[in-house]
């Protein structure tokens, strides 16, 4: 398979990229374009097949443009200001943005603190009987909040934040190169929009810096499609194959079907080429599932040094949903992209660029048991697409027929409505993301006065369960480094009660009960009362005077 780039430059600052691809068949040859302008004031270019004499035509006119000035950069906005902006809306989520899911609290936060500081809370995940839990990427977190713990003045909170802002960072990078290869692919205007979607997004707000593997997946789903939709220079399969198998095997596996649509597109265009081509385009595929079983390894290493196992904790993820009766249907997939046979390129490059999103929403529109984080991996491809639909309608608003109703609009009303839609969008995120903050923001408040010793001394002290009508599956201390091998008893996937995960009364110093009922419930469960004062703790000593205090709550 050869690849031809032409560059042509008309009026209007007007910059065509067109990408020939030849494939050659028994006898004839057939070219296949694709073609996408960065006029701002046109809609993206359709793939449009080319005959040789274009494509002369486009070498002609680049040879010719390549004797002129250079000139300026294509971007609306350059790559390094959009990293910035996306690193200021990411740090903003790193320092604001509350836990909204207990997983990331006692499946992550919990395992990485033991890895730091020797103890932790554990849940059955991480038991070696269920081993569902990659240490690796555990691992990864807590080597970052251990160089904050080398700077001066380090404290736990400390390290909590450097995380985040860690995973700020590389979420910044991540939708910088999606924004730069949208802006060369497809159009300025269209990048435009995908990084207001990115940085005004609820969405994006709460999985940017969130300490889960959904976050992690969708990372990589960004790094993946930016490799797989970037034609110039070359065909990127493998490296849009490894990002993938990265937030398959570090993340979720399930994030792997993400990658399907480009997958697909591969093997029908090496399904229409010589032999040549399908040996270059297997040659891609060999050194992308390379890659991924490089980290796949390393993934067996660590979590096998942890478990004391041998684990492959993807699989165990994918094998445990299977026979817990909570399999995703992927036959979906199939169903989705198995009736897509025939058609044309063009159809299948638009077909390529939107489904992700889609099958995604299919995928889990099956499942019972839904959560917003569940929706991670798949915001990337839902910000584009949504970056695509605007600027179609935008340039179809711009270039109507004067004969028709939507052509006689005056411009100005034109845009008046466009910029009440656009407006419009960005104050209900931001509005929806200051009402997360303001409403749920309490439990990162407190970090800091737990950070003085006035509340939770002395520093050894250890959280301990007690029989109070409520319980935990976080309920086991790691302890020693064994802990993360030995096998917990009563640990269960069926949210059944451990009663000897519990300690008795007499053994604590202090007791504290979940905020928002704590007041009401230590006054409406009598039977709590009583043992309290049955051990001699004495009445309402469980919990500081302003707590009891219910104006102040």
């Amino acid at each position: 398979m050869q690849y031809e780039v032409g560059v042509s430059k008309e009026s209007q600052n007007i910059e065509t990229i067109t990408l020939l691809v030849k494939l050659n068949s028994n006898s004839s040859t057939a070219t296949i374009a694709t073609a996408a302008t960065t006029a701002t004031a046109t809609a993206m270019a359709p793939l449009q097949p080319l005959n040789s004499s274009s494509s002369q035509g486009g070498k002609a006119s680049a040879a010719s443009n390549s004797k002129k000035k250079k000139p300026a950069t294509p971007f609306a906005v350059k790559p390094i200001g959009a990293f910035y902006v996306f690193l200021g809306a990411n740090l903003l989520a790193a320092l604001y943005a509350p836990i909204q899911d207990c997983d990331e609290t006692f499946n992550y936060w919990e395992p990485t603190h033991y890895l730091s500081h020797g103890y932790g809370l554990q849940t059955w995940e991480y038991s070696p009987d269920y081993a569902i839990r990659s240490w690796l990427y555990i691992t990864i977190h807590a080597l970052i909040g251990n160089v904050r713990r080398l700077l001066p003045f380090p404290t736990k909170l400390g390290e909590f934040y450097f995380v985040r802002y860690g995973l700020a960072f590389i979420c910044a990078l991540c939708q910088t190169q999606m924004f730069r290869v949208i802006n060369g692919t497809l159009n300025p205007r269209v990048a435009m929009f995908f990084m207001m979607a990115n940085i005004f997004s609820p969405g994006f707000f709460h999985a940017s810096a969130s300490f889960l593997p959904s976050s992690f997946a969708m990372y990589t789903t960004m790094l993946g499609m930016a490799a797989f939709m970037n034609w110039r220079g070359g065909l990127k399969t493998a490296q849009g194959i490894f990002w993938f198998a990265v937030g398959g095997i570090l993340g979720w596996p399930f994030s792997l079907a993400l990658s399907a649509p480009f997958l697909i597109e591969e093997v029908i265009f090496a399904s229409l080429s010589d032999k040549d081509a399908i040996i270059d385009t297997v040659m891609r595929f060999l050194r992308g599932v390379v890659g991924g079983l490089v980290v796949l390894f390393l993934e067996f290493l660590v979590s096998g040094f942890f478990y004391r196992r041998l684990v492959v904790v993807p699989l165990n993820i994918v094998l445990y949903n299977i026979f817990s009766g909570e399999v995703l249907p992927l036959f979906i997939l199939q169903k989705l992209l198995g009736s897509r046979e025939g058609g044309t390129v063009t159809a299948l490059r638009t077909v390529v660029f939107v489904a992700p999103f889609y099958i995604w929403l299919a995928i889990f529109s099956f499942q019972p048991h839904k959560e917003e984080r569940f929706m991670y991996p798949a915001y990337p491809s839902l910000a584009l697409n949504a970056a695509m639909s605007l600027h179609i309608i935008l340039a179809a608003f711009g270039h109507s027929d004067p004969k028709t109703l939507i052509g006689k609009i005056p411009a100005k009303l034109k845009l008046l409505f466009v910029s009440f839609f656009i407006i419009g969008s960005v104050d209900i995120g931001v509005a929806r993301i200051y009402g997360i903050y303001t409403a749920y923001s309490a439990p990162l408040k407190i970090y800091s006065p737990l950070q003085n010793g006035t509340i939770g001394s002395p520093g050894d002290a250890r959280i301990r369960w007690t029989p109070s009508g409520e319980f935990s599956e976080a309920s086991e201390g790691f302890g020693i480094w064994s802990g993360a091998w030995l096998v917990p008893s009563g640990m269960n996937d069926q949210n059944l009660e451990d009663m000897s995960k519990y300690v008795d009364l007499k053994a604590c110093n202090f007791f504290g009960r979940h905020l928002l009922s704590g007041f009401c419930s230590l006054r409406a469960r009598t039977p709590l009362h009583q043992r309290y004062r049955e051990v001699g703790i004495g009445e309402m000593r469980t919990i500081p005077g302003r707590i009891q205090d219910p104006h102040s709550w």
